[in-house]
């Protein structure tokens, strides 16, 4: 089965994409609120996951999926307080849609001041 690459322009190194399809399945690798300056945007985790959701949404159109193909999601949190909020945002993201889903708390992420990082899988039918 071929795997079909989706770059963005964020990658910081040349072993990953952002997004790959391979058969029906859409992976999207770790997606935190970076710019493409590298520069954390959000103050706080429910503003950094709904523009987490937003680069994730961009990369499953790039390989002809929705959010409303989502099946996974896996977040990692710096403070697991803040799972309330993070959830509340993802709700609002998915507008309705219902993944499985996995949050971890982590002790750091890669850049300073990142609070969340999510990865998504996607089934499309097509």
């Amino acid at each position: 089965m071929a795997k079909k690459l989706f770059p963005d322009g964020t990658e910081v190194a040349g072993f990953y994409v952002r997004t790959i399809k391979s058969g029906p399945f859409v992976f999207v690798s770790g997606t935190t609120s970076l710019n493409s300056k590298g520069q954390v945007q959000g103050k706080d985790a429910a503003q950094q996951t709904a523009i987490t959701m937003k680069k994730i949404e961009a990369g499953l159109k790039s390989a002809g999926a929705k959010l409303s193909d989502l099946t996974r999601t896996t977040i990692y949190v710096t403070d697991i307080r803040d799972m309330g909020a993070v959830s509340e945002a993802l709700g609002k993201a998915l507008k309705g849609s219902v993944v499985t889903s996995t949050l971890v708390a982590v002790s750091a992420l890669a850049v300073p001041g990142l609070l969340v990082e999510i990865e998504a899988t996607a089934v499309v039918d097509k």
